[in-house]
């Protein structure tokens, strides 16, 4: 009889009752990417594509107690981390990653949703570069993100690039900062790997407003290839290809942000150099 073959992912996150974001987009990409998708909610949120009206975070110990079950059954092969509202909340989900074994560890830094509203209290930034980001294999923030965890700002290829830098020296092993925010004409991420390797991972920029849950997604996709075998920098290509796939083709949902395509195929078009 095989047991806990199949390809087993968790997602250590927040809710998002629009199901554009959070642990609902992490889940529809690992269905998509063809792994087994599980969750530990950190907090619960009431938003839509307009914005978040109101989050409550869920009380650490069954956080914790979220952890110990799926740990006491399943064969976890990698993880993630997206939005995890608070200090106390960073720490007992860092002391839980260091008691069980769910695999290489994604950090997606979410900070502040499309809307604007903060998702990450002040005090747990600190909290996330000292304790959290020593634990990961792959770091991928925006560049709102990056500025905020190393207090500089990016503004050219060579800040990402110095940026890219700095993030490894904190602990991280491989670090992509997406340049969807920057005024290039191209959608540029720089990657910079554990081995020194680094290159950019360009894509055509597409206008639209239907971009909520990219990084979730971005992220989940990483976790899903690393999780089914694949090296970090086959994972980061593949997870590229999707993300633009997801943007490219639309979907009509809600008024404001709308959220990406979990349908899409992903695109062929991606220029690495």
């Amino acid at each position: 009889m095989t047991v806990n073959q199949t390809p087993q992912v968790v997602t250590i996150a927040g809710s998002d009752s629009g199901g554009g974001a959070g642990i609902q987009a992490d889940l529809k990409t690992f269905q998509a990417r063809d792994v087994f998708g599980m969750s530990i909610v950190v907090a619960l949120t009431a938003q839509n594509t307009l914005g978040v009206q109101s989050s409550l975070p869920i009380p650490c110990d069954f956080v914790a107690e979220q952890f110990d079950s799926l740990a006491a059954d399943f064969r976890i092969r990698a993880c993630k981390t997206g939005m995890l509202a608070d200090k106390e909340h960073v720490q007992i989900v860092v002391q839980k990653l260091k008691e069980v074994d769910f695999g290489p560890l994604i950090v997606d830094p979410v900070m502040i949703a499309k809307g604007g509203h903060s998702l990450l209290q002040k005090e747990a930034v600190d909290c996330i570069k000292e304790e959290l980001l020593p634990l990961a294999s792959v770091l991928t923030p925006n560049i709102p993100e990056a500025e905020e965890l190393i207090q500089q700002e990016i503004k050219t290829s060579e800040d990402m690039i110095q940026a890219a830098h700095v993030l490894q020296e904190m602990g991280v092993k491989n670090v992509v900062i997406k340049g969807g925010h920057s005024t290039d004409i191209l959608a540029k991420d720089f990657v910079l790997l554990e081995n020194g390797e680094t290159f950019w991972m360009s894509s055509k920029r597409i206008e639209t407003i239907k971009t909520h849950g990219t990084g979730d997604t971005f992220s989940s996709c990483i976790a899903a290839e690393i999780a089914k075998g694949k090296s970090v920098k086959e994972a980061i290509h593949i997870a590229k290809s999707f993300i633009q796939g997801a943007i490219e083709q639309e979907i009509f949902v809600g008024h404001g942000h709308g959220p990406t395509n979990h349908w899409a195929n992903p695109v062929q078009d991606i220029i690495i150099d």
